[in-house]
C-alpha cells in the first residue's frame, strides 16, 4: 500500500465580465455548479451581482463581486488582475459584457460609437492581454460575439454588428499566440436569446423567431452550456474558432 498523499485537488477560478445578469450569470452559475470559483462584473446593479454570488456560494464555491466599467480603459486593464488576486488564481476568461446600440448609421452619434466600441472591443483586447499573462497554462478564453457577425443583421445593427465582428479578428490570431501554452481561445456567436435586453416577448422578438429553424429564442442556460465545454478539458483542442449558437438563423 503506497504511503503517498493524495495530490490535492486545485479548484479552477473563472472570470465572467457582465455576470450580474443574461448570459453572464447563468454562464457564471453553471461554472461554479462545474466546480469553479467564480467572478462575476457588474456595473450598476450590485445587488443583482451579489445575488449571483450568493448563488454561487449555494454551489460550495467561492464568488467575487467587482466593479468595472468596461468603457473605462484603466478598470478594464485592471480587472483581470483584481479578480485573479481576489480568487487566488485564474484559469478561465470569459469575455460576456458588452452593449448594444441600434440605430441608423446616419443618427449614431460620435459618444454612442465611441462607448460600443470601448466596451465591446477595447475592454476584451485588455482582459485578453492581461489574461495572457495571468492565466495558468491550459486556461481558456472565451469571448461572447453576437451572431449579427455571421449574417446580415437588419437595419441598424450597424455599428454592433461591426463591434462584434471584431472578436474573431482577435480570437484567431491569439490563438495562435497562446496555443504554445495549452490555453484555447474562442469566440460564440449567440442568435436570438432570451434576455432582459432581448426579451422573447418583446416587441422584436416574433421576426427574431421566425427566422429561426428551431422557431424559438435560446435560453441563457443554452448558452452557458456551450461556454461550460468550451473550458472544460474535453474541448482542449478546440481553439481559434468561432461557434454559432443560433437556433439554426443562419441554416
Amino acid at each position: 500500500m503506497s504511503n503517498a498523499l493524495p495530490t490535492p485537488v486545485v479548484s479552477r477560478a473563472a472570470l465572467v465580465t457582465g455576470g450580474s445578469r443574461g448570459i453572464g450569470a447563468a454562464t457564471a452559475l453553471r461554472l461554479a455548479q462545474d466546480g469553479a470559483d467564480v467572478a462575476v462584473t457588474y456595473v450598476r446593479d450590485e445587488e443583482a451581482a451579489r445575488a449571483v454570488v450568493a448563488k454561487i456560494e449555494g454551489f460550495g464555491r467561492r464568488g467575487v463581486a467587482l466593479r468595472c466599467d468596461a468603457a473605462d480603459a484603466d478598470a478594464s486593464a485592471d480587472l483581470v488582475r483584481r479578480a485573479a488576486d481576489a480568487l487566488g488564481r485564474l484559469d478561465i476568461l470569459v469575455n460576456n459584457a458588452g452593449i448594444g446600440v441600434l440605430g441608423p448609421v446616419s443618427a449614431l452619434t460620435r459618444p454612442e460609437l465611441d462607448r460600443t466600441l470601448a466596451v465591446n472591443v477595447r475592454a476584451v483586447f485588455l482582459a485578453c492581454r492581461a489574461a495572457a499573462e495571468r492565466l495558468a497554462d491550459g486556461g481558456r478564453i472565451v469571448s461572447v460575439g453576437s451572431a449579427l457577425s455571421r449574417y446580415a443583421g437588419g437595419p441598424g445593427s450597424t455599428l454592433y454588428g461591426l463591434s462584434k465582428s471584431a472578436l474573431v479578428g482577435l480570437t484567431k490570431p491569439l490563438a495562435r499566440e497562446l496555443g504554445p501554452r495549452g490555453i484555447t481561445v474562442n469566440v460564440i456567436q449567440p442568435g436570438a436569446v432570451d434576455t432582459d435586453l432581448n426579451p422573447a416577448d418583446g416587441p422584436l422578438a416574433e421576426g427574431q423567431r421566425t427566422a429561426n429553424a428551431l422557431g424559438r429564442f435560446g435560453t441563457t442556460e443554452e448558452i452557458a452550456s456551450l461556454v461550460a465545454y468550451l473550458v472544460s478539458a474535453e474541448a482542449g483542442f478546440v481553439t481559434g474558432t468561432e461557434v454559432v449558437v443560433d437556433g439554426g438563423h443562419a441554416a
